[in-house]
């Protein structure tokens, strides 16, 4: 099955995507299809993240769906900012819900990128090219309707952010080919509102499904989620800490956590259509081991890096062994 670009299609694709509907779960040495590419924020080790300018070159690319960052503005339009300081990545500062969309716009939210070159020099290569914040609506007119789009919800509080991105949602017709995602539960509450939206489960709950699958050696599995299943997402590998308490004290673990594995990736499919997304995917390794894994998708910061990864891989998939 590839991956859907036509906007009659897109239905399908909510439905079952890549290994959801091509993998064989008994089979521990089955030949996975090459997980599909997320450009996170756009691409940001690319391009100033969050950009129209870096969703221009994803879809260079050929990146197959675009994971960008809402919060919302002064005069309440949603714009595309993760960070909650824009002096994090632009000449400006304070928070993107005290400034005017139009102010946004003329901000520099390339200021900070930095690329650094074979001499080994860091460099500022925008800080004389103005790139601005766009709106939301802009970044939806921008992209091809058969790509899908993650919007991660980046503001508090949810009410007043819902409202809004669910009224450019109506305006430009685009509910069929958005998700939302947000580490706050209350969206989950809050787009509950509009039948038509499709919603990531939150990620306490995909937290706590990975953990017991891994940690636990239980399957918590989900059930049916109409018509899309269920969509997931987590990094496929994150620094965390154990901590077991007891009554003198506590103990504490640090490791380099696997989340990802063969059985938490058939647990989430052992009741219900499930598209997966491993979080961090930024090398060959990483996503050899996310293919292995039959993960659907990857979120990967350098869509150019990743594209040409993935075309070796299609190519010769002995790269990726079993």
């Amino acid at each position: 099955m590839s991956f859907l670009r036509t906007a009659c299609c897109l239905p399908v694709f909510m439905a079952c995507l890549g290994a959801s509907c091509e993998r064989a779960p008994e089979d521990d040495d089955a030949q996975y299809p090459a997980p599909k590419l997320v450009a996170h924020r756009g691409g940001t080790a690319d391009r100033p993240e969050n950009t129209l300018m870096a969703i221009e070159a994803a879809l260079q690319q050929r990146t197959d769906m675009m994971w960008l960052s809402v919060q919302l503005s002064l005069d309440g339009v949603p714009v595309l900012y993760r960070p909650a300081d824009l002096a994090a990545l632009t000449n400006g500062s304070g928070r993107v819900a005290d400034h005017l969309a139009g102010t946004l716009a003329r901000l520099n939210a390339g200021w900070s990128f930095t690329q650094t070159g074979a001499d080994g020099v860091k460099r500022y290569p925008y800080r004389d090219s103005r790139v601005g914040i766009p709106t939301l609506q802009q970044a939806l007119r921008a992209i091809p309707a058969g790509v899908p789009i993650v919007l991660d919800m980046k503001a508090m509080p949810a009410e007043a952010q819902t409202a809004a991105v669910a009224a450019v949602l109506d305006a430009e017709n685009a509910w069929e080919r958005v998700l939302i995602y947000s580490t706050e539960a209350d969206y989950q509450r809050t787009f509950a509102a509009w039948p038509a939206a499709r919603l990531f489960e939150s990620r306490d709950v995909t937290r706590h499904r990975l953990t017991t699958a891994t940690l636990g050696q239980y399957c918590d599995a989900p059930q049916a989620s109409g018509v899309s299943g269920v969509w997931a997402g987590f990094e496929l590998r994150r620094n965390v800490e154990v901590v077991e308490t007891f009554t003198l004290g506590e103990g504490r673990s640090p490791v380099r956590a696997v989340f990802w594995t063969r059985a938490s990736v058939d647990c989430y499919r052992s009741r219900s259509p499930a598209n997966l997304v491993a979080f961090g995917v930024n090398d060959q390794a990483a996503y050899c081991e996310a293919k292995r894994l039959g993960m659907d998708a990857v979120m990967v910061d350098s869509p150019e890096k990743m594209a040409s990864i993935r075309a070796q891989v299609e190519s010769n998939p002995a790269l990726c062994g079993r």
